[in-house]
């Protein structure tokens, strides 16, 4: 060949690369990092709550049949509901301990499908509802350092059957729980006293008949004590003592509904300046799906799903939604907070619906929402994983700061074979950027307190932490995180409080005492455990556990 033609061939293949995306490049600009921990844990992560001795509880379903994971010690469990294995001896429950990448089967009594739960304030998880047999029990996982503990049941724990159900930790240390299929009301675990539900009409006028899509709505504690509730397409402000909705907001420009089986997800969005008398609050909803998505999808049309968020500030006296656009159209999407304050939106699919076999285009990348920079610049796409997280995922963050992320069940039963989605039964964990080495002489270690500590409302607080590069103290802030019970796209009980500081001391040797003021009250923060992070320039330290009373 003669030496033209090669230049001119080598200079045409170098123009058509050049106008093709370059995957390398591409891969490499895009932040993030996904590590696989284990391809199987026995069973599909639907439900996930990080408890305070760093292990996850992690469980399914009970009337599927076996999974694959035996109960030990020649442990069975005897099921007569429908659907169920009469003699079942396989585990529908793990708890996977972080620091030593393993786990152990836990026996769950009866079925927790698609059942709520919460962290009370002595750092137990009740868990509450489920289908069948498991409709009106609570149950309670008490974390211990022996790892030998297990689920503990109370029957008829519940006035009403909640499946499909949110709850969320009071002021008071109570926990209520909201709506479920066909419950128009809420009640509260223990038991009320003084009477067993109360009804909440809300509920009713947003189920749309034959969708539905008002299930697991989602619940946040206001600044003032009062409850937001969100369901389909709109909101209440609700007292939850008096039982009186004493504020209704705006329907969400568009009309479409972002709740169960339309799935969106939501987070109240960081608490700042906490010192202030009008602290405001505000929830971001984003994803779901249009209106008839999920009779479109049982049909085998999947329709788009919706690529608009909308944010709302839920203390305005007049308040009005914002829309914003995300990079990619997401139904059931999960929302994490980040120490940092930003948000994560990770999992689910870009057509179709929540529910078995009705979900198409598994969206792989997470989008970082970053809330305090312009509209047009908050979302940053993320490295994509490889397995699709579709139906009955989860997602949890852990103390170092990784998102733990497991599940995917689009089947009524588990199914591995001759299927577009299989089961998934792998744990992998997401490290955002600040996690990169390249930060390490940004982030703070914490000295004290020591994990495990007690704080108390409305107190000056040291830490202590170690910073080995050049500090901008003015770039220097505290959060605590509640630890969040996840399932269905949404994250109950999830709040994130910015402490910032008071005043940062050089005390040598790259060691620097913060001090801080902790929430002064119950309404900004329920009692109990939180993580505690130090952040320096948007790079958090790992948390620690710290009670609040």
């Amino acid at each position: 060949m003669a030496i033209p033609t090669l230049i001119f061939l080598i200079l045409l293949l170098h123009l058509l690369f050049a106008s093709q995306p370059c995957h390398l490049i591409l891969t490499s600009a895009v932040d993030g990092r996904w590590q696989l921990l284990q391809t199987s844990i026995g069973i599909s992560a639907m439900h996930m709550q990080l408890l305070r001795n760093d292990g996850v509880v992690i469980f399914d379903r009970t009337d599927f049949g076996k999974s694959n994971l035996s109960l030990p010690n020649g442990k069975c469990r005897n099921d007569l509901s429908e659907g169920a294995l009469k003699v079942d001896c396989s585990a529908h429950s793990v708890e996977y301990d972080v620091s030593s990448n393993k786990f152990r089967a836990l026996m769950v009594q009866n079925n927790v499908w698609c059942s709520s739960g919460a962290i009370t304030p002595d750092g137990k998880l009740v868990q509450t509802g489920g289908f069948n047999d498991g409709e009106r029990r609570v149950r309670v996982f008490s974390p211990c350092s022996s790892r030998d503990c297990d689920w503990q049941e109370i029957p008829n724990g519940l006035a009403a059957r909640k499946g499909y159900a949110t709850n969320h930790i009071l002021p008071d240390g109570r926990l209520i729980i909201v709506g479920g299929r066909r419950q128009f009301n809420y009640e509260f675990s223990p038991k009320n006293i003084t009477a067993n539900t109360f009804n909440l009409p809300f509920l009713l006028e947003t189920n749309d008949k034959g969708e539905e899509n008002n299930l697991y709505p989602f619940v946040f504690l206001n600044v003032d004590g009062n409850l937001f509730i969100f369901a389909n397409n709109r909101a209440i402000l609700l007292d939850y003592v008096k039982n009186k909705v004493v504020k209704t907001y705006p329907t969400i420009p568009g009309g479409d509904p972002r709740s169960y089986p339309s799935t969106g997800s939501a987070v109240l969005l960081p608490l700042k300046n906490l010192k202030m008398a009008d602290l405001q609050a505000e929830v971001l909803v984003c994803g779901g799906a249009p209106k008839g998505s999920f009779a479109q999808a049982s049909r085998g049309n999947f329709i788009k799903a919706l690529k608009t968020c909308a944010r709302i500030t839920i203390t305005d006296p007049n308040p009005k939604w914002v829309m914003e656009t995300m990079p990619l159209a997401r139904v059931m999407d999960d929302m994490i907070l980040l120490p940092n304050g930003k948000v994560l939106l990770i999992n689910g699919v870009g057509s179709g619906s929540a529910g078995w076999e009705l979900g198409r285009n598994p969206v792989l990348s997470p989008v970082l929402y970053r809330p305090d920079r312009k509209i047009g610049s908050r979302f940053k796409t993320q490295i994509p994983t490889t397995i699709p997280h579709m139906y009955h995922s989860s997602a949890t963050l852990l103390r170092d700061g990784r998102v733990l992320v497991g599940g995917s069940n689009p089947h009524a039963f588990y199914n591995f074979t001759s299927v577009l989605f299989p089961t998934e039964l792998s744990l992998e964990a997401f490290s955002p950027t600040y996690l990169d080495s390249k930060f390490n002489d940004l982030r703070p270690k914490i000295i004290t307190p020591k994990s495990m500590s007690g704080i108390r409302y409305n107190k000056r607080t040291n830490i202590q932490v170690v910073i080995t590069g050049k500090v901008a103290e003015n770039l220097v802030s505290a959060t605590m995180l509640a630890p969040a019970f996840n399932t269905h796209s949404f994250f109950m009980n999830q709040r994130l409080l910015v402490l910032g500081n008071d005043k940062v001391t050089i005390c040598g040797n790259s060691a620097y005492n913060i001090e801080v003021t902790t929430p002064s009250t119950h309404n900004l923060a329920p009692p109990g455990f939180y993580l505690l992070f130090v952040v320096h320039q948007n790079i958090p330290s790992q948390g620690i556990w710290v009670k609040l009373r």
